[in-house]
Parts: C-alpha cells; structure tokens; sequence
C-alpha cells in the first residue's frame, strides 16, 4: 500500500488527491512528521503543485459546493492525524455518486468529517470571544492564544472587520505563527516568542503605559458583571474552559 506524505497545507493535501487519482491504486495521505503505521507501505512524498490542488479543489466544489469545500477546510483544522482518511473518503463517495453526499450521516467519513468541523467552529467562535490583547510600546495591539485546533486562518476575517483602524498581532504559541495586521492587509508571520516575556516578564518593557489602566478597567467591569449569588462555576467553566484563563485578563490577579 503506498503512502502519500503531504506538507501539511491544504493545497498540499489537495495535490495528494490529484495524485492518488492518477495512479489508480489503494492509497492513503498523512502529513509530514506522523508517523506511519502502515508496516508495508511505500512512502512517497508529494510536491506541492497550485494547478492540480486547484483542479482537484474545483471538481470537489462542483459537487458538494463551496459550503461542503468549507466543512473539509474546517475538518482538515482540526489537526486530527488521520482526517485525511475521512476527507479523501468524501471526495471519493462524492466523485462516485456524482453528487453532494454531506447529508448522507449514515456514511462513516461524511459523520466524521462533520464531527471534526462542528469542533473546529466551536473553538473559532471561543476564540472571537476570548482573545484578550495588550498593547506594546510599538503602538500594536498583541494577543497570545493556544487553541486545541489551527482556528487562526478562521477568525482573521472576523478581526480585520473588528479592528480595522488598528494595528495587531494574534499569535499562536502552539503552532508558533501568527497573524499581523497593519490596517490594510493581514500577513502571516513566525517569530521566536518566549512565553514568560508576553505574559509574565516584568523586568521586559514591551506594554505601554496606559496598558494597566485598561487591564485594571476591565477587570473592574468584570467583577462588577459577576454577582455572586448568581455564580454558576460548572456553567461558566462549561463556556469559559480553564485552559483559557491564562490569557484572560480578568482572570490575571
């Protein structure tokens, strides 16, 4: 059974596609870096190439249209190490039945696919409402995130349209990229970034002055929202989960 390694992006999975298409034979994809369990496999790395990503990604959109397109993208965030499994599943039930096959839920890879998307979603919206910036010396709002699945390329719309007159950066510590706004298009960046320099470094003079006054104007308004006969933690951890508080500047201090 061959094996063929991708360089984990999209377009990267969609070349892999193309390819297990042209050589007619029983394949499977993984990204690059996951180990393969296949004890037999051959093992051929795949070339990235925009025109067969694109043929590819233009067949799929003709059957499930651009909303099933989006459910993959979605799924294909999710990380997940054998999602590949489920996504060229779909794209082949959906080739062979000449058709959009996403409300098909009986189908293993279609529940699957959508399983990983609806988590995705969940988090990208966590993420709108979590992100907590700080603004540096530079003028530029920074915020530092973690989330459990790749939602970076997710909510860049959504704080372009928020913060337009503003610079920011959202970096993401788990995957070390970020996204940098400079009030007229948004690039991806990598930086090496220490942790304790963002968050905890006091000796390091990266935040402007007025910095606290917000923080402090936040927490406020927060403690005056939460009355306490009517706290419910289990509610709140449900819609708030603690692996988030680190960045949350209402629960620092």
């Amino acid at each position: 059974m061959l094996c063929l390694v991708y360089n984990r992006s999209f377009e990267g999975f969609l070349t892999a596609v193309f390819e297990a298409y042209e050589r007619k034979e029983n394949v499977y994809i993984r990204k690059n870096g996951i180990e393969n369990k296949g004890l037999f496999s051959e093992i051929k790395e795949v070339i990235t190439y925009e025109a067969h990503a694109q043929r590819v990604l233009k067949k799929i959109e003709s059957l499930v249209g651009i909303a099933g397109v989006r459910r993959l993208w979605k799924a294909f965030l999710s990380e997940d190490p054998e999602i590949e499994d489920a996504m060229l599943g779909v794209i082949v039930y959906s080739i062979k039945s000449n058709a959009d096959i996403f409300s098909d839920f009986g189908n293993q890879h279609v529940l699957k696919i959508h399983q990983a998307a609806k988590k995705v979603e969940r988090e990208k919206h966590r993420m709108e409402a979590f992100v907590r910036f700080k603004l540096t010396t530079d003028n530029i709002f920074y915020a530092v995130v973690e989330p459990d699945f790749n939602v970076l390329p997710l909510i860049k719309t959504h704080f372009e349209n928020r913060y337009a007159d503003q610079h920011w950066l959202i970096y993401d510590m788990k995957r070390n990229y970020g996204l940098y706004y400079d009030e007229q298009t948004t690039e991806i960046v990598t930086m090496e970034v220490n942790e304790n320099t963002l968050l905890k470094n006091p000796e390091t003079k990266i935040l402007d002055d007025s910095e606290d006054i917000y923080q402090n104007l936040w927490k406020a308004y927060f403690k005056s929202t939460n009355i306490k006969s009517r706290k419910n933690m289990k509610l709140h951890l449900r819609h708030v989960p603690k692996r988030y508080w680190k960045y949350l500047t209402e629960k620092l201090g």
